[in-house]
């Protein structure tokens, strides 16, 4: 996708429920510029006897600046090599779509392992590198993205990183440091909005990030958080717009770095999940060309 100008795509969560289909409809008959495809949206496409063949041809014309998921980056010990195999898959996936970059995420996703480890309380499952100090979180996460990285750079491709809210390791400072760390040259980091706010970082931290570390940039707003261990189903669930986030700061934040480049409304509102998603797929775009256009 070209930086010349500032570009809207549309974001499969707007659709969370459609098909792979219908997500390329509504972003071709609203006019959006791009779409940043779901992973799992394409997997169940080739899980119902549809051909990688056919995948390709499907998303020819699209511009796709990335797709995502990777999850769970800093697995490490008995779970490491489950992440180079998940990583393999969805980087031949990404060649396949034509899609320029791929999504990786820090976990534990469970917010309620976060919870249990911070209570004390007994943790069965995957735990991530909760526990440990710091310098060893950021030695394990920052050694796994160079790997990422490298393996993203041998099919052409950026990994963009976003870390969770919840999670370790979760600033924007925090997000640079590993970049600079894993010291590989096609890894940015995706803005976040919610992630950032519940991460306590604020418009101002944002724009005094480096313009070229930002890969692209998620629009979306929430409800209140008063500190503590942010729940993403609860806090999420609004309509953008509708939240506690002063939507123009955030983007003029963003665009106070000199980042130009593509933006996309990643959508967690329950209620219009559930409505016309080509209606609220045209409001998002309507909303995103007053806010960064």
């Amino acid at each position: 996708m070209s930086a010349e100008r500032q570009t809207i795509v549309l974001h499969s969560l707007i659709a969370k429920d459609a098909p792979m289909a219908m997500d390329l409809k509504i972003a071709a008959d609203l006019g959006y510029d791009g779409i940043e495809i779901s992973a799992a949206k394409m997997r169940a496409f080739l899980a119902a006897g549809w051909t990688e063949a056919d995948l390709a041809e499907r998303l020819r014309g699209y511009d796709i600046p990335g797709t995502g998921f990777l999850m769970d980056i800093e697995r490490h010990g008995g779970a490491e090599e489950s992440l180079w195999r998940d990583a393999a898959e969805l980087f031949h996936l990404a060649q396949i779509a034509g899609a320029k970059a791929v999504q990786a995420i820090t976990g534990p996703v469970s917010v309620a392992t976060v919870r249990a480890h911070a209570a004390g309380r007994p943790v069965t499952g995957y735990s991530g590198v909760l526990g440990l100090s710091r310098d060893e979180q950021m030695r394990i996460t920052a050694r796994n993205l160079a790997r990422l990285a490298d393996m993203a750079a041998e099919r052409g491709l950026i990994l963009y990183f976003e870390a969770l809210g919840w999670c370790p390791l979760n600033t924007v400072s925090d997000q640079l440091e590993l970049i600079d760390r894993a010291g590989r040259s096609n890894m940015k980091i995706v803005v976040d909005f919610w992630h950032c706010y519940v991460s306590g970082d604020t418009p101002e931290r944002i724009a005094r990030i480096e313009r070229n570390a930002i890969y692209g940039v998620h629009v979306c707003d929430s409800l209140r958080h008063d500190g503590g261990i942010p729940d993403e189903a609860v806090l999420r669930d609004v309509p953008t717009g509708g939240g506690v986030l002063n939507l123009q700061e955030w983007v003029d934040a963003v665009k106070a770095t000199g980042y130009v480049g593509w933006w996309s409304g990643e959508l967690f509102c329950r209620k219009q999940h559930q409505d016309d998603s080509f209606k609220v797929a045209a409001g998002m775009k309507a909303r995103l060309e007053r806010l960064i256009l």
